[in-house]
């Protein structure tokens, strides 16, 4: 803020307000030059004098009297000035009586020409004037009163959205200042229809009784009446194209604004805020549109946040289908939002002995960014401990006491199926971590068998002890199926239930095929089961086959 700015805006509202008066005092003066006709010698005498005390004082006292009422709002420029610091009961006073200011100031104004219409017909029925000069006094105080408040209306408010507001509300939020009065759109209609329409007729309404009523009428006062039409018409022509103007200003220009932001929106550019200055309908608005904005701008960060985590557990998921040997195998998963709970691996040497090759399933509790970071740490956990030699069952257990120490009192958790081959003497060893069973299908007996076993869920007692589970009745051609429960208990549109059986009946049809054909035909049954519907879990598939 420059010195020069600094003045403008202190003195904005006071100068606006002595620009109403002035208004009012040139239409005082008009309206008594117009009458000067119509009255005797005595009165114009004594209408000349009660200007001379009234005029001035029309212009001393608002203006003695803002000054006090302005205090907080100037101690508020003075320190912005100076770069001060500002206390939060210093900010909130000032924008209190700043937003109240323009109702003080119609207010201090409207008084100021009650008055008039008090002082001039009183002395004039004092000095003996008749009731036609009396009533004429009333009436053009009233109504300069009644003008110069509607137009000190707009100008303050012209005034305090240009000049004034951006320095108190660099940030909007007007509407949501306390004990506050507010300017509704209402309001201003009401106030123009006031200036431009119902005062002027009353004017010429009063003017055209006062010829009726008259003891007569002479050819003089029919010339005076049409004048007199002339006179208002011309003033409140002009007074009204000039409120037209400030209202569609202080209308059309926050309008076109939230317009532009809304296009910017639009178009993808969340970064422009609508300056809100007002705080009617149109200045809330403004404010919802910039909490609309810094939300989208958010919900974006987020968004690219979301697709770089997606990207990165993406990464963590084996990419292809591994060639082991005398094995085929196949994993997948579908997340239901952009990351998920659900993990599968492959590790390729188990316990320090290369024969010996791991397939993990896992599912944590939930969906979304914390169970990926929950199971990115399982992962972690299992590949550097998979390394170390080890029973299966002392690997899990290991993974476990970690992940308790680390999820302690959170209430989450993971289940996991972890299945070791070992490839030499075909033996299959499993630790069942509160996770569903796996499945062995024998193309033989066409029968399948469930790989069970005890077991808690990882990350919930971190001294309990895992034990392993063992078979080797497996041989060429068996199917081995691990999974979530993403798998079969996903609904179709009607809310029924996928369930095993489908299952079964793709692996028994594709048998015959690769690990990843018969991995493709369970998610292939399950997308025309689903027809569409929204998946509600993640979705995750390991499947092995024997080879020989």
């Amino acid at each position: 803020m420059t010195k020069l700015s600094y003045y403008r805006v202190k003195n904005a509202m006071l100068f606006s307000s002595l620009v109403s008066n002035a208004i009012g005092v040139a239409m005082v003066i008009f309206l008594t030059q117009r009458s000067t006709s119509a009255l005797p010698p005595g009165i114009l005498q004594l209408a000349g004098e009660i200007n001379q005390f009234f005029l001035p004082a029309s212009f001393i006292l608002p203006w003695v009297l803002i000054r006090l009422y302005e205090r907080p709002v100037r101690v508020y420029l003075k320190k912005y000035y100076e770069k001060k610091p500002l206390s939060d009961e210093m900010i909130l006073k000032a924008r209190q009586a700043l937003l109240n200011e323009p109702f003080f100031l119609i207010g201090l104004a409207f008084g100021v020409w009650m008055a008039a219409a008090v002082i001039y017909p009183g002395l004039f029925w004092a000095h003996g004037a008749d009731g036609q000069a009396v009533r004429s006094a009333f009436f053009h105080s009233f109504y300069s009163g009644l003008i110069t408040t509607t137009v000190a209306f707009f100008v303050l408010e012209f005034v305090l959205q240009r000049r004034v507001v951006p320095y108190f509300f660099p940030n909007g939020g007007l509407s949501t200042t306390p004990r506050t009065l507010r300017i509704r759109i209402r309001t201003r209609l009401i106030a123009l229809l006031l200036a431009g329409n119902i005062i002027p007729l009353l004017s010429i309404l009063q003017d055209f009784w006062g010829i009726s009523h008259a003891s007569h009428a002479s050819f003089q006062d029919i010339e005076q009446l049409q004048l007199a039409i002339f006179s208002h018409g011309f003033v409140f022509i002009a007074v009204g194209v000039w409120l037209t103007f400030l209202v569609s200003s202080n209308l059309t220009r926050p309008l076109e604004e939230i317009a532009h932001v809304l296009r910017n929106v639009t178009n993808g550019l969340f970064e422009t805020k609508v300056q809100v200055t007002s705080n009617d309908e149109i200045g809330y608005t403004g404010d919802v549109i910039n909490e609309m904005t810094e939300g989208l701008i958010e919900r974006d960060r987020i968004k690219q946040s979301l697709a770089l985590a997606k990207e990165i557990q993406q990464n963590l998921i084996p990419k292809e289908t591994l060639k082991i040997e005398g094995f085929d195998v196949a994993g997948k998963i579908l997340y239901c939002d952009e990351t998920g709970g659900d993990y599968y691996d492959f590790i390729e040497v188990v316990g320090g002995e290369p024969q010996r090759f791991g397939a993990a399933v896992g599912d944590v509790s939930g969906h979304g960014i914390s169970s990926a970071l929950l199971m990115a740490t399982v992962r972690s956990s299992l590949r550097q401990r998979a390394l170390h030699p080890g029973s299966t069952a002392r690997i899990i257990g290991d993974v476990n006491r970690q992940l308790a120490k680390d999820v302690e009192h959170s209430g989450e958790f993971i289940t996991m199926f972890f299945l070791v081959i070992d490839t030499a003497t075909k033996e299959l060893e499993w630790v069942r971590a509160g996770h569903e069973p796996g499945l062995i299908y024998d193309p033989g007996t066409d029968a399948f068998k469930e790989m069970g076993g005890p077991g808690m869920a990882l990350g919930v007692d971190e001294n309990w002890i895992y034990r392993e589970n063992r078979t080797s009745a497996i041989s060429k051609g068996h199917v081995i199926l691990l999974g979530t429960d993403g798998v079969w208990e996903a609904a179709d549109p009607k809310g029924r239930m996928f369930g095993k059986q489908p299952i079964y009946d793709a692996v028994r049809k594709n048998h015959n095929g690769s690990a990843n054909e018969i991995l493709e035909a369970i998610i292939s049954t399950l997308d025309k089961f689903q027809g569409g519907a929204k998946k509600e879990d993640d979705v995750t598939l390991v499947v092995i086959k024997m080879r020989g």
